[in-house]
């Protein structure tokens, strides 16, 4: 054969023969509907995209559509024997997560949404792959929740918090010390847990890391609660110990030094540090390896209640139709509610 029909007939087999042809149509609707969810939260993903690259709190969330794109790897084989289909009660989820979109938007919460915005598009998913083929993905979907940057609102308690581990091992190391509020008076100056000190940023990312370390290497629940409640934990006296070591190292070595010091070994370092030890401690727990996480084919058919779902099927093309309808829709509620809100009269 020549070179020539080498490269032609490879280019044929990347473009269509990987992808069964049951699954084509499909996909081809549903980067439809994430395109017209895209273009209608356009401002909610600018958002998020600016946190995720430029705030070090998110950061780790650049790593979660590595990490959805991984768990739908591990369920090829499965995937490659299903056939996806449409299913009217999605679109409910799609209204309730544009609803919520929408509601964010009239009241300035942008909690509320970039958590709509995310969820829609969950939703649209599965709405256009159907329930069946949700569960076999039931992961990854959950999973894509954690697009969402979140622990602004957490920020405040865990100052107080690391400000009280931080006192308690100053004084128990022997250093006179002075604790209000987040401030901490020692002999070689004044310390303040401060926003960036709080340990947020390694709490949420250690969350959604024990997320995917719970339902990939875990089948227990016991087991997953013991580690979600030790990746809760462990990163919060993690931070205080860090804290106090700061303000231990700066009685002999100066302030200056303490600072750079907390300021290099406060990055990924300090978190890959706590990970190691988390791991360590849960590795010889582990029950199982990533590729048997989820439901299989087999276990899905053995649950009627997936068949019974399955009555509200409908042709992919209506799917698409409904989620641009209700995006639509939520577009012009979008825009009209604070107009309604600043012009009606109270009382």
């Amino acid at each position: 054969m020549q070179p020539e029909k080498l490269t032609q007939d490879w280019r044929q087999q990347s473009l269509g023969d990987h992808v069964p042809s049951v699954w084509r149509h499909p996909l081809v609707i549903l980067a439809l509907a994430v395109t017209a969810l895209v273009v209608l939260a356009a401002r909610e993903w600018g958002e998020m995209l600016h946190q995720w690259w430029n705030i070090d709190t998110y950061n780790h969330i650049l790593l979660v559509p590595v990490i959805v794109g991984w768990l739908v790897w591990l369920r090829r084989d499965e995937l490659a024997i299903a056939a996806p289909k449409g299913w009217v009660p999605g679109l409910g989820l799609v209204a309730a997560s544009l609803a919520l979109w929408a509601l964010g938007r009239a009241t300035g919460i942008n909690l509320f949404a970039q958590a709509g915005a995310v969820g829609a598009m969950i939703a649209a998913a599965i709405a256009i792959i159907g329930p069946r083929i949700s569960m076999l993905l039931v992961l990854p979907l959950a999973m894509m929740a954690f697009l969402v940057p979140f622990g602004d609102e957490i920020i405040p308690p865990l100052q107080m918090i690391t400000a009280e581990i931080a006192i308690w091992l100053t004084l128990a190391s022997g250093v006179p010390a002075e604790i209000d509020g987040i401030y901490i008076n020692t002999p070689a100056g004044l310390f303040i847990v401060a926003e960036a000190c709080s340990g947020v940023k390694f709490l949420v990312a250690m969350v959604t890391l024990a997320v995917l370390i719970c339902f990939t290497q875990f089948t227990s629940w016991s087991r997953r609660a013991a580690f979600m409640l030790a990746a809760i934990i462990v990163p919060i006296l993690a931070n205080g110990v860090r804290a106090w070591g700061t303000i231990y190292i700066a009685q002999s070595q100066g302030v200056e030094f303490a600072e750079g010091f907390d300021h290099i070994f406060y990055g990924w370092i300090f978190f890959a540090i706590v990970l190691v030890i988390m791991l360590a401690g849960a590795w010889r727990f582990f029950e199982r390896e990533p590729e048997g996480a989820g439901f299989t084919s087999e276990e899905l058919s053995a649950m009627p209640w997936i068949g019974q779902l399955e009555r509200f099927n409908s042709s992919h093309t209506a799917i698409l139709i409904g989620i641009i309808v209700l995006a639509a829709l939520s577009g012009i509620v979008a825009a009209l509610i604070p107009a309604v809100a600043i012009t009606t009269p109270i009382g």
